[in-house]
């Protein structure tokens, strides 16, 4: 039990390392305005620049540029084909979080809990089918909100979301959040 503690202890210091390196760089990709100017280069082709934008809209560091990007693209062109696109790369976006997201928080979080009788319950309540849907439900409004991705891709880790599911619900929650933030663009100009 000793070794599985360290070995939990580690991968959160892992996971802690992971996410200071992912802040730090997209520091520096904003500092120095490489985000951006990708963003703005290929927001010309609305296929391509929806496609881009989108997977930037999946995490919670690149999320703000990639609203302002699919909105001008929304603005410009047909706000159903850049949210197709968009949904599209944002699903490839979740699935990268997807992959590296999905157990681990879960794990976390029951060696956050403790060993004892709080680790049964939790564990049976994970079970209930109004909780897997209910976090199913929660997980994919997430994903259709500005809100990061990575905290609705947690939820569905707990209701142990098969890929074959994650995808079009990933689909269809990026495609509604990326249609009401182009309908809100076209609305605005």
């Amino acid at each position: 039990m000793k070794n599985g503690r360290n070995n939990s202890g580690f991968l959160f210091l892992q996971d802690i390392a992971l996410v200071a390196i992912s802040i730090l760089v997209a520091v520096i990709l904003i500092q120095t305005q490489v985000l951006s100017n990708v963003l703005t280069a290929t927001k010309e082709s609305e296929m391509i620049g929806s496609f881009v934008a989108g997977t930037f809209f999946t995490s919670i560091f690149t999320t703000a540029p990639a609203i302002a990007a699919l909105g001008e693209i929304a603005h410009a062109n047909s706000v159903l084909f850049t949210a197709l696109f968009g949904a599209l790369g944002a699903v490839v976006g979740d699935m990268v979080i997807f992959r590296f997201m999905r157990d681990r928080f879960s794990k976390h979080l029951l060696t956050l809990i403790g060993h004892k009788g709080g680790v049964a319950r939790l564990k049976a309540l994970f079970k209930l089918r109004l909780f897997k849907w209910l976090t199913f439900l929660v997980g994919g409004l997430i994903i259709a909100s500005p809100l990061p991705d990575e905290l609705g891709i947690s939820l569905l880790g707990f209701s142990k979301t098969r890929l074959s599911l994650f995808i079009p619900l990933s689909f269809t929650f990026n495609f509604l959040g990326i249609l009401i933030i182009g309908m809100i663009a076209k609305s605005m100009f």
